[in-house]
């Protein structure tokens, strides 16, 4: 028997899917071990550096690699990003070493947990960690959208420990204690989150408590004195030799480093890491959210323009989407919103200031304070102030353009006729036609008209124009073609 091309096709098909199938199914073939990989976690910790960092993680278990090294320059970032990259280092099947580095970086707050959660701490020398009291932010808790940061003046401490060993160790700067519940239950959980870590990695858990109540700090080789830390390393060649042969525990197992002359592959965040690093930049996510609402508000008020409104709504979306993952104060969201829609309102339905103004301060208001308190996730007073001027000159320009309107005469509609001039297209009393701009009108004259006299509009009564001749005299009937101009 033989098959018709239909049955031949399905055979093929049917061994290319079992053939993908069974590729699927079988596991891929360990890399050949070997080199340590190398990531970057500066500035403010967010969304995009836990991504970062889990992907690091992967590779490097896929490839096969000796560590992965996190080389660390933080302010603080966001707790639930923290507590994330937490997570994946407690289950990471690759030792984990974090290096406060280079000389004059520091690992305040949220970088001060990723360095107790990491099997292996390291600092260079000049740089600093702690300051790990938490602040939250718009109503957060830790470990919902919250942040840790130390703070402006928590700042400056860890900054300060970070001058040179040779001055000491820095006395803790002392913050006031919680006086709500719900800064007590963020202080105290942060305690035992930081607490339990140390435990598990045998560093010193007293200092870990001072870091969150009272903002403690430690230069490097107050840190390695204390406990807190394994290694001080200048390099990373001398990261590595020193922490080659220490022994760790790794997803519940012991392992030994072998890391010395390993080679160093630093890992480049890729396009998707980029692009949310760029979504998730507050200055970013705030231009996205006001291009987003304008487009939609002038698509509304001009319908058809098309660009406007397509512009709009993927800013807008790309806007809320980088909001949800950002510490952000709603009532200020709200706010923004609110007064974008007014001064839109006044250009619309100009109420001389009122929508205006008040749209103008909701704004200003509601930018200062989207994210509120967060050093590195904030939005510089200066675009804040240029985006409340372009947004005053706007409303003004649309104020005085109304107002000008206002004084200007009607220039179109059947009002326009008022006062210009007309021609009798034919003798008439009482009632007859007249011709203006073009079109022929009924016309009502309290005295006779002759044909092609010219006549001026007075009023009008209906479709009815009420007229009364220019008496110049003029026989009009050779020009009657033309029109009558005012």
């Amino acid at each position: 028997m033989t098959l018709n091309a239909r049955a031949w096709g399905l055979l093929l098909l049917a061994g290319l899917a079992s053939a993908l199938f069974s590729a699927q199914s079988q596991p891929a073939a360990p890399a050949e071990g070997g080199g340590v990989l190398l990531i970057d976690i500066k500035g403010g910790i967010g969304p995009a550096t836990s991504d970062h960092v889990r992907r690091s993680l992967r590779r490097a278990a896929d490839e096969g690699a000796r560590a992965l090294v996190l080389r660390i320059d933080t302010p603080g970032g966001l707790d639930a990003a923290t507590r994330d990259i937490n997570l994946e280092i407690l289950a990471a099947e690759v030792p984990v070493i974090a290096w406060v580095a280079p000389a004059g970086a520091r690992a305040a707050s949220a970088g001060t947990y990723i360095v107790y959660a990491s099997h292996v701490a390291a600092m260079a020398p000049a740089t600093a960690l702690g300051a790990a009291t938490p602040v939250s932010l718009g109503g957060g808790m830790p470990g919902g959208r919250g942040r840790e940061d130390p703070g402006e003046e928590d700042g400056d401490d860890a900054a300060g420990g970070a001058t040179g060993e040779a001055e000491g160790a820095r006395e803790p700067s002392r913050t006031r204690q919680p006086d709500s519940a719900p800064e007590r239950k963020a202080v105290n959980d942060s305690v035992a989150y930081l607490r339990s870590l140390a435990d598990l990695r045998g560093r010193d858990a007293e200092f870990a408590e001072a870091a969150v109540r009272e903002a403690a700090t430690l230069t490097a080789r107050e840190a390695r004195e204390r406990g807190v830390i394994e290694i001080v390393a200048a390099d990373l060649d001398d990261l590595l030799a020193q922490a080659d042969g220490r022994e760790v525990s790794l997803a519940g197992r012991s392992a030994v480093l072998a890391v010395a002359g390993q080679p160093v592959t630093e890992v480049a965040p890729d396009w998707r890491v980029a692009l949310l690093s760029v979504l998730t930049e507050p200055t970013v996510a705030y231009m996205l959210l006001l291009v987003g609402l304008y487009g939609l508000m002038f698509e509304g008020y001009s319908p058809g323009a098309i660009v406007p409104g397509v512009i709009g709504g993927i800013s807008l979306l790309l806007g809320l989407y980088a909001l949800q993952v950002l510490p952000v104060n709603y009532a200020g969201v709200a706010l923004i919103v609110l007064g974008a829609g007014l001064m839109v309102a006044e250009m619309a339905a100009p109420s001389f200031g009122v929508l205006g103004i008040g749209g103008l301060i909701a704004l200003l208001v509601g930018s200062v304070i989207l994210f509120e308190d967060a050093p590195g996730f904030g939005v510089p007073g200066r675009l804040i102030f240029s985006i409340g001027l372009a947004s005053g000159l706007a409303f003004m320009g649309a104020l005085w353009l109304a107002l000008r309107a206002r004084r200007r005469p009607v220039v179109s509609g059947v009002e326009e006729l008022l006062g210009h001039e007309a021609i009798a297209t034919r003798d008439f009393s009482g009632r007859g036609q007249v011709r203006i701009r073009g079109e022929t009108w009924q016309a009502d004259c309290a005295t006779p008209v002759r044909e092609g006299q010219r006549v001026r509009v007075l009023a009008m009564d209906g479709l009815v124009l009420r007229v009364a001749p220019v008496d110049d005299g003029t026989d009009h009937r050779l020009n009657e073609p033309s029109e009558a101009m005012p």
